[in-house]
């Protein structure tokens, strides 16, 4: 157990402990500077700086903590200020710098040693440390500020995917408090292994049957398109859509670090290792606005940033709400989504890859003339209008999915494997990358229209007079006509390359 020294009880005012600490503004980290004062006076433990409620009771926390190892605070007035005072601070990752803050006032811990370090981190009643969001960014931003950082015993080999920052992981307080008395040095921590595991989700190889579909959905894949499936209950969208991540190639480097700063803002990182596979989110059709492009009482970033340079799967996608829908135009656009505060903005990337499934009619058998309700054809017109015309323009790949017959789906070989699909896939994100631009779903106008061929600009401009596409509409078919190209090694965009990609592009069934 420890005891206060004698220098912790002063007759006067002490001089002002300072602890480096990070509030976060998406996934930026925005350095916060923890003020300790103890002067003489009612006792009392103050904090001020704009806390919210969560911050404000990391005060009892400390106080816990400290007494669980034998310490107690002087009888005096602790203030403890989180500058600057006019930024909002929220979370319990404060609860460490203040602990800190609060030792090295007492002079238990050197100052000038805390001083070399940014601190995050929860304390739990008994002085023991638990992960919190936010640590990836955290190390990064004390890196380029030429500050170590503290953190959670278990978030160490997070923290020390930033680089050449000094980690301190230490598993409750006592151990923080020993290590900077000189007393029991702990270890630097290191980053686990970066390898990519392989694919082990289902498997291409068990659909039968559905090759227009497999095809569309190898498109998608190779070039990052959004992909929107029509059919009747199951007849198999939610089957594709589950073997989609299996067909995605590893994230690179540089790309797993930026997925993975978002996911640990969210606190989802496990086990301090980066997401080398694109993420796939699959948000149930009862998400709400926030739930679905972030915010909330405590800003979060939502589905669409966690689903970022990975895939966004909204299974029964009429039945999502409104507001939540056409909140994606925006995001599906830029590539980010701004959530608006009054006390300012916070974005979050969101350059996701949108796969929708959807029944044609609230019945799900409009067309099947046996099955269908009395209401048909109205009731799939009334059905698909919940999409505003806007949202699906932005698909660039729409298909229907239709079921297998039993006889056929009995006597159907299996399928390629996803393995084998996976390849291709990969060979033409090569090729794509290649050419130096942006991934295909990106690729802008002025990129493309010089990779055309004479037969299939004249193409392409009949079919959109002809089906009254939008500029966006074309934009985006001939994205999908690279991809298409991309897939078959085809230096140039050709003719039938075009027809294939304008083939996607037909109204939804029932819809005028």
């Amino acid at each position: 157990m420890l005891s206060n020294p004698e220098s912790s009880t002063l007759g006067g005012v002490s001089s002002i402990a300072r602890v480096q600490t990070f509030a976060f503004s998406g996934i930026e980290a925005v350095p916060v500077e923890v003020q300790v004062q103890i002067a003489p006076g009612l006792p009392a433990f103050l904090v001020v700086g704009l806390p919210d409620k969560a911050v404000g009771e990391s005060r009892e926390r400390v106080r816990a903590a400290l007494t669980s190892i034998g310490l107690s605070l002087p009888p005096k007035r602790v203030l403890i200020n989180l500058a600057p005072a006019d930024l909002a601070k929220e979370g319990s990752h404060f609860d460490l710098p203040i602990a800190l803050g609060v030792l090295a006032a007492m002079e238990i811990i050197p100052r000038d040693a805390v001083a070399e370090f940014a601190a995050l981190g929860e304390l739990a009643l008994d002085g023991t440390l638990a992960p919190v969001a936010g640590v990836l960014p955290a190390a990064i931003a004390a890196g380029a500020r030429e500050l170590g950082l503290i953190c959670p015993g278990p978030q160490g080999s997070e923290a020390a995917w930033a680089g050449t920052v000094e980690v301190i992981a230490p598993h409750d307080l006592p151990a923080a408090i020993n290590h900077f008395a000189g007393r029991q040095l702990l270890p630097h921590a290191t980053p686990p292994d970066i390898s990519a595991e392989p694919w082990r989700g289902p498997d291409m190889a068990e659909v039968r049957g559905q090759e227009s579909a497999k095809r569309a959905l190898e498109i998608a894949a190779a070039g990052g398109h959004n992909l929107l499936m029509i059919g009747p209950p199951g007849a198999g969208k939610s089957m594709l859509a589950a073997r989609l991540p299996g067909l995605l190639p590893d994230l690179t480097p540089a790309e797993a670090l930026e997925v993975s700063l978002v996911h640990s803002v969210a606190g989802l990182l496990t086990d301090g290792r980066l997401l080398r596979r694109p993420p796939f989110r699959d948000p149930h059709h009862s998400a709400s606005v926030p739930a679905l492009v972030g915010g909330g009482q405590r800003v979060r970033p939502g589905e669409i940033s966690l689903a970022h340079l990975g895939v966004l799967f909204l299974d029964e996608w009429p039945e999502f709400p409104r507001p939540a829908l056409e909140a994606l135009r925006q995001p599906m656009e830029s590539g980010r989504t701004v959530i608006s505060r009054v006390n300012g903005h916070v974005s979050y990337p969101a350059r996701f890859q949108c796969v929708a499934a959807m029944n044609p009619c609230r019945c799900g058998y409009l067309g099947d003339a046996s099955r269908e309700c009395a209401r048909a054809p109205g009731c799939g017109q009334d059905y698909q209008m919940r999409l505003s015309g806007p949202l699906l323009d932005r698909m660039d790949i729409v298909i229907e999915v239709q079921p297998i017959a039993p006889a056929e789906l009995a006597r159907a070989p299996a399928g390629e494997s996803s393995a084998a699909t996976a390849a291709r896939v990969a060979a033409a994100r090569e090729v794509a990358r290649a050419r130096g631009g942006p991934r295909n779903a990106q690729a802008s106008w002025d990129e493309l229209h010089p990779q055309l061929d004479a037969d299939a600009l004249t193409l392409l401009e009949t079919a959109a007079t002809r089906l009254r596409l939008s500029t966006r509409g074309q934009v985006r078919a001939l994205r999908v006509a690279r991809t298409i190209a991309d897939l078959g090694a085809a230096p140039r965009i050709a003719r039938a390359h075009v027809a294939e990609a304008l083939a996607f592009r037909h109204r939804m069934p029932g819809r005028g």
